[in-house]
């Protein structure tokens, strides 16, 4: 960074650890012990939508290149999301593989900068969900969590809990009005 980057407020970008998403199984477990948040099984990869023959390819790569089955879908903000179904609790670590695996293979083919997030979805006893999602472009994470019923409202003391929970587990976003809400995400 210059100085003259300094003087204006700019700031290097954060460049994205991919790894990072290998600290979310013990996050897990940590989770369930502390919150009775238990995984899904559902995780999914956020990207800015590809055209034509670029989008085929993406699709067909993470199909050969994923065990479990994957669904692509569209939001209504025109973004993909690509979503990986794993057996609830027991595979935490194989749906993380799988996902660092996508995010991988779309830097690689580079379509890194079209990256936006990835979450892992939970739910607990009293069937409230949660997302742990990986901002790809800050390398951060941050909890989400809607309140249950419907309608699009946050729980933020679960959130506030659940950051406070997991700082020893993973690198949380710490500016508060990047923890976007990801409504209808699926995998959530």
């Amino acid at each position: 960074m210059g100085f003259l980057d300094a003087i204006l407020g700019r700031s290097k970008p954060v460049r994205p650890d991919l790894d990072q998403l290998f600290a979310l199984p013990s996050a897990a477990v940590t989770l369930q012990a502390a919150a009775g948040f238990a995984p899904t099984g559902l995780g999914s990869v956020c990207f800015a939508s590809v055209e034509g023959g670029a989008f085929s390819r993406i699709q067909e790569e993470a199909r050969a290149l994923l065990d479990g089955p994957v669904e692509f879908s569209q939001d209504a903000y025109g973004y993909t999301w690509l979503l990986v179904r794993h057996a609830a609790t027991e595979d935490v670590a194989g749906l993380v593989n799988d996902l660092h695996a996508v995010n991988t293979s779309l830097a690689e083919a580079g379509f890194g900068p079209q990256l936006l997030c990835s979450l892992i979805g939970f739910r607990d006893e009293q069937d409230r969900t949660l997302a742990l999602v990986y901002l790809y472009k800050r390398g951060t994470f941050y909890p989400f969590v809607p309140r249950p019923g419907g309608g699009e409202k946050r729980d933020n003391p679960v959130e506030l809990q659940v950051r406070a929970m997991l700082g020893d587990d993973l690198t949380i976003e710490r500016d508060l009005a990047r923890w976007f809400p990801v409504w209808g995400a699926p995998g959530l």
